[in-house]
């Protein structure tokens, strides 16, 4: 795929200002696209838009088809009559700085479901066409997503293998008994993802008008706790109580000393190369419906992965098992086209696994905070040896911010010693030619000055924000995803600011 030069901004739609309790796909998603417009960039990055569950990560979602219901705006509702300006008065006081996704999923699902009422009664014929459409062409996962919701609600929340066994084991007497039982709050889960999925139709549209293009990210491994692999046990290697017999992760890492053990049960990749990998297949689809491009995660574990048997609390006993490799791309291709996909190849890179990446023409990643260590990924990610075939990033949503980097000091968790990071921070400071009053513009300035196809930074860096900021911190099981900037934060003059470096750098957009 060729990378035509690009600038763009990382921010999730979760850390956008207003909604309830966490930013939404209204107004101020639409005052983001003005911002791009104004500052010329021609990208915006998404992570997962899934409905999260376990420590509200977009990348342990309930669905992988799905869109997350607490990302509807309730305001959009009221404007087209599916609510009434009153239903939204007494809400609570939700924290301006950060997304309380509880307090926002107490509030936001009895509203859903009254709007799902009221659409069921007043929705005009155009409306009810377009729902019909949309739950139509959806059948194949949002049926199933829809009752798990449900039975997820009448069970207290708990996980689907902690269900009576007909259900969890889905006889189809009881799942159609269940169907009639909760079949109010299966239309309620249909409405609500028809609604998300059209206001952020309308979001992708308004993107268009000014050229900019979506990338979303889809993660190679799916939540066990999800309609996926309840509705699809047999893709999933896992024991006969329900519980993964195989978890993934990664060995220990720059993040952490004792690896990631993230918990996603493995695919039985056999069984999905005898199906022709349509389960894939179908799930690549849905992200190019909702996406320009895809940032493909942990590509390295379609090559190989690592494989932690499911006890296990830390990464560190497992072991690299081969992946479907070039089979699944190839099905895909034959299935889809040409695949508008770059690969997260990040980590413990091997020669087959760049290998694997250029024999599809996928662009890889580069980030620059890792560009001053002593290892070879470091050398390999200085801006004088990038290649116009990347997406660089000043860092991800997994690092800290380029402030918090510059100014940290201790390395709890991480395989690198104190004198490494003293050593990676004065290299830095030398190579960028920076005192770091004014770190996260020397680093923007670097990255867009570079050759990578495309440069982006997260809007925390843009902003020049502290570690107070970070999205995440791989290994830490809570506390993650709450980031959140207000309105008086983004002003005209960062638009300006990074529309100077597009323009200087030629990476603006270009219209007509």
């Amino acid at each position: 795929m060729n990378l035509p030069r690009s600038g763009g901004v990382l921010l999730h739609p979760t850390s956008l200002p207003g909604g309830a309790g966490l930013g939404d796909l209204g107004r101020s998603a639409r005052r983001f696209v003005e911002f791009l417009a104004q500052a010329r960039l021609g990208l915006w990055q998404v992570l997962p838009l899934g409905p999260t569950g376990y420590g509200d990560s977009p990348y342990q979602c309930f669905s992988s088809f799905a869109l997350n219901p607490l990302l509807v705006s309730l305001d959009e509702l009221v404007e087209e009559g599916f609510l009434d300006a009153p239903e939204l008065a007494g809400h609570p006081a939700f924290p301006e700085r950060e997304c309380d996704f509880g307090a926002a999923q107490a509030y936001k699902r009895p509203l859903l479901a009254r709007a799902a009422a009221h659409f069921a009664r007043r929705a005009d014929d155009l409306a009810r066409a377009d729902f019909a459409g949309f739950c139509g062409a959806q059948a194949s996962w949002l049926d199933d997503y829809a009752l798990f919701v449900a039975l997820k609600d009448a069970h207290g929340g708990g996980p689907w293998n902690e269900w009576e066994p007909a259900l969890a084991q889905r006889d189809p007497q009881a799942l159609a008994a269940a169907r009639a039982r909760h079949a109010a709050a299966i239309e309620a889960e249909r409405f609500t993802q028809w609604a998300a999925a059209l206001q952020w139709r309308r979001v992708r549209e308004q993107c268009r008008v000014h050229g900019i293009r979506v990338m979303g990210d889809l993660p190679i491994f799916v939540a066990h706790d999800s309609a996926d692999v309840w509705s699809h046990p047999d893709l999933f290697r896992l024991a006969a109580d329900g519980r993964p017999a195989f978890i993934a992760g990664v060995p220990p890492d720059y993040f952490s000393a004792t690896g990631q053990c993230w918990g996603n049960p493995l695919y039985r990749w056999d069984t999905l190369e005898r199906s022709g990998y349509a389960w894939w297949i179908e799930r690549l689809r849905q992200a190019f419906t909702q996406f320009d491009l895809v940032r493909l995660d942990h590509f390295r574990g379609f090559e190989a992965y690592w494989e932690i048997p499911g006890g296990e609390l830390t990464a560190v006993n497992g072991r690299w098992v081969k992946g479907p490799g070039a089979a699944l791309f190839e099905a895909a291709e034959r299935a889809l086209g040409p695949l508008p996909l770059v690969a997260e190849n990040l980590g413990l890179i091997t020669a087959e696994v760049e290998a694997l990446r250029e024999r599809f023409g996928y662009p890889g990643m580069a980030i620059l905070q890792f560009a001053f260590g002593r290892d070879a990924q470091g050398d390999g990610f200085r801006p004088h040896n990038l290649t116009p075939g990347l997406v660089a990033y000043t860092g991800t949503h997994d690092n800290d911010t380029c402030v918090g980097w510059w100014n940290s000091s201790g390395t709890a968790d991480s395989t690198r010693s104190q004198e490494d990071v003293a050593a990676e921070l004065h290299f830095a400071g030398r190579y960028l030619a920076t005192d770091g009053k004014a770190i996260h513009w020397d680093m923007l300035r670097t990255l867009f000055a570079s050759v990578a196809g495309v440069a982006i930074a997260p809007l925390q860096d843009v902003l020049g924000l502290g570690s107070e900021a970070r999205m995440n911190m791989p290994s830490r099981p809570s506390g993650n995803w709450r980031w959140r900037f207000t309105e008086a934060e983004l002003t005209t003059e960062h638009a300006l600011r990074l529309r100077e470096l597009a323009e200087l750098y030629g990476r603006a957009v270009r219209l007509g």
